[in-house]
């Protein structure tokens, strides 16, 4: 009798036969990330666009319909090759020296010139090739040490091998990217930080969450990948609209966005003290006329073609008064009437295109205050540039009780501040202001030690859990109360050393 697997030993079973199923694949128009070693970089997949990459350029066409991790070879002309594994022969290796005392670095130990590498180069000769050559015609490769020799297999393959492998874009891979190229763009966030503010602030799929960050959209789109598209996410944005630039190289589906609404900071406090309204919004009956008049398009092209018709009887009329004018003057006329007209009518499908555009964006800003106005946010991310003080404090009104918050702040005093205008403030427990700790280790067999270059700091967070909070009492007061209070232990031990 067969029985069926669960579901984990069916995979386990699959890949014991001949490894998983394909992964997902390279479609033109992902968003991707380019990997060389330790470098990242995020392009679109299009094809015939010139992509510079580590001081190499390619194109991308061949690497469409590839799975993503295979790793490409550039050939001649900017094309990309899947890389042929192959096996390495250890016997070239094997004779090594016992230490590197008697090596000179003078320069001489290389027969090869560059010309003649610039030769092997333009003969179309692979990078593989150029490294084995250079192996044969050093003259100091066999006295040093295995170690050594392993150091300078790979030193040349980085500068002679052009290797270069397409991954799918992943939170931890563009928070790596993101902290190596640009980290001022991102506050100097961590890859391990934002780790830990996922888990403190329990982004799971179906929460209703508010993010308030400036870190170009990293942390949006890190929630947004735990979320997987379920439940709602509020945007928290400063200045005329959300920078999303990090979000975009995540390469999400449409879908993602649909449950996706935006609020500025500015109407935060009037939405809090009840202030907020849609006067600002156009009235309805210029939204309907805006309609009547797309609707009613063939009623308008008359008319249009009526004030055309006009304007040509009225051209005409005036050819045939100034018939001594030359001919070269009636055409470039007539041409300057149609440009204007062509002109006017550009205008008019351009406000048109423009008030949808904001009718559509008061809008959503009306269906984001009703959420807000609903106070039962599920957490709370802050990581801005701003002090985290007064965006925690309006922000938390927001959320329901027994629920995390998480702030980051690149320096610690001003969650100090934050943290001691929370005790006073109360309505928050467990409040933890915290420092993570990130060092780089090198795992190689017989070499395996700490990286001799680490983070110097990742930022601090503030975290906690909101409550109901007491107006009559608050926190300061209670502390208060328990510094005037002994403890019953000390005061019995007290009492028996006065007996």
């Amino acid at each position: 009798m067969r029985t069926a697997l669960p579901r984990r030993a069916a995979r386990g079973a699959a890949a014991m036969e001949g490894g998983p199923g394909p992964g997902p694949r390279i479609c033109e128009g992902d968003c991707a990330v380019l990997k060389r070693d330790d470098v990242f970089k995020a392009v679109p997949v299009l094809r015939r666009r010139k992509i510079i990459f580590e001081k190499q350029w390619f194109y991308l066409d061949n690497a469409i319909g590839h799975i993503y991790g295979t790793t490409f070879e550039v050939t001649s002309g900017g094309n990309l090759q899947p890389k042929q594994e192959v096996e390495e022969t250890a016997t070239e290796t094997k004779e090594a020296g016992t230490d590197n005392r008697n090596i000179v670095d003078d320069g001489k130990s290389q027969k090869l010139t560059h010309d003649d590498i610039k030769a092997l180069k333009d003969k179309g000769i692979k990078g593989q090739e150029i490294v084995q050559q250079l192996i044969e015609n050093s003259t100091t490769f066999r006295d040093k040490t295995e170690f050594a020799q392993d150091k300078y297999i790979k030193k040349k393959k980085k500068k002679y091998e052009a290797v270069i492998t397409i991954v799918k874009p992943s939170t931890r891979i563009l928070s790596t990217m993101y902290y190596a190229r640009e980290p001022g763009k991102i506050n100097h966030l961590r890859y391990d930080t934002l780790a830990q503010m996922l888990t403190l602030g329990n982004i799971r799929a179906g929460n209703k969450m508010i993010v308030m960050e400036t870190c170009a959209g990293l942390v949006l789109g890190a929630v947004m990948e735990r979320m997987g598209g379920y439940g709602s996410i509020i945007q928290m944005y400063p200045g005329g609209g959300p920078v999303r630039a990090a979000t975009t190289c995540f390469g999400f589906p449409k879908v993602f966005f649909n449950n996706l609404h935006e609020f500025p900071l500015s109407k935060v406090d009037s939405l809090l003290s009840g202030t907020f309204s849609t006067e600002t919004l156009p009235s309805e009956p210029e939204d309907n006329a805006l309609g009547e008049e797309e609707s009613n398009g063939v009623t308008d092209e008359k008319q249009i073609s009526l004030q055309e018709t006009e304007e040509e009887s009225t051209t005409e009329a005036a050819m045939e008064i100034n018939q001594t004018e030359e001919q070269e003057t009636m055409d470039i006329n007539a041409e300057d009437v149609e440009f204007k007209e062509n002109k006017e009518k550009e205008n008019k499908e351009n406000v048109r295109e423009k008030q949808r555009k904001q009718w559509e964006r008061r809008k959503k800003l009306i269906e984001t205050a009703a959420l807000l106005r609903e106070r039962n946010a599920d957490g709370l991310i802050v990581a801005s540039k701003f002090h985290p003080t007064p965006l925690l404090l309006s922000l938390l009104e927001f959320v329901a009780p027994s629920r995390p918050f998480v702030v980051y702040c690149q320096y610690k005093e001003p969650l100090l501040e934050c943290y001691t205008k929370l005790r006073e403030r109360g309505g928050v427990i467990n409040l933890k202001l915290s420092e993570t700790w990130l060092r780089n280790y090198q795992v190689l067999p017989d070499r395996s030690h700490p990286k001799l270059t680490m983070s110097g700091g990742g930022g601090y967070l503030l975290s906690g859990i909101t409550v109901v909070l007491d107006k009559g009492r608050s926190d300061s007061s209670n502390l208060e109360v328990l510094k005037t209070e002994e403890p019953s232990s000390k005061r019995c031990k007290v009492q028996d050393l006065h007996c």
